[in-house]
């Protein structure tokens, strides 16, 4: 008889417990922690006790991201009370890149767009074709330590320092901008990280822009 026969042995008889409970108690085992040999209900508690230790850690992973997304959306909350309380293009602008600055510590932001109503309320933020022709690709926001498309510049004298980039295309019916995002800190924005929240500054943003580009 192997151990897999007297584990399934025990597992389809558990009366055996009941009826051979002298037996049990007289079992001894290692501890799982090296030392003296304990019972093996004494190594049942510390099994338990492990089991509980891990679910007890897995439960405080679960409550600091839990925390960490409530901080989140109460930033992208804030940024979208920002740009909807704006009156014009310009000051929607400001707000959008003043709040991803101060509240969400992104350090450089810039916004790319190629609507035919921005060329004259904000000709700064004219794009390039390669910019256009990347953001329309983009299916999701892009994150990762390298500069896309010709955006590398937008930055002036910092682009040498900048160590990771986000890429949000904003879209209505069809794609208008690129909102674009960078720091210096290289784990800031890495290509495995989510972009839910990303996803949701472009909706906004994007929803926002259209009310000034496509004004009723």
């Amino acid at each position: 008889m192997n151990p897999s026969d007297v584990a399934a042995y025990l597992k389809d008889n558990p009366d055996f417990f009941e009826n051979y409970a002298d037996v049990v108690a007289d079992v001894m085992i290692p501890h799982p922690h090296g030392g003296r040999a304990i019972s093996i209900s004494e190594r049942q508690i510390l099994t338990l006790r492990d089991r509980a230790k891990q679910l007890e850690a897995k439960l405080g992973e679960l409550i600091q991201f839990g925390e960490e997304n409530d901080a989140i959306s109460e930033k992208v909350h804030r940024l979208t009370l920002a740009m909807i309380a704006t009156r014009d293009l310009p000051a929607m602008l400001h707000a959008a890149a003043y709040n991803l600055r101060e509240d969400f510590a992104v350090p450089h932001v810039a916004l790319r767009l190629w609507h035919p109503g921005a060329a004259a309320a904000a000709p700064e933020s004219a794009a390039s074709e390669a910019t256009r022709t990347f953001a329309a690709g983009l299916l999701h926001p892009h994150c990762g330590p390298l500069a896309m498309a010709d955006t590398a510049g937008l930055f002036g004298e910092a682009a040498p320092l900048i160590k990771s980039w986000a890429y949000v295309a904003l879209r209505g019916k069809e794609t208008f901008g690129l909102l674009v995002l960078a720091s210096e800190d290289a784990q800031r924005f890495y290509p495995e990280m989510g972009t839910l929240y990303l996803t949701r500054i472009g909706e906004v943003a994007a929803a926002c822009l259209l009310r000034y580009l496509e004004p009723a």
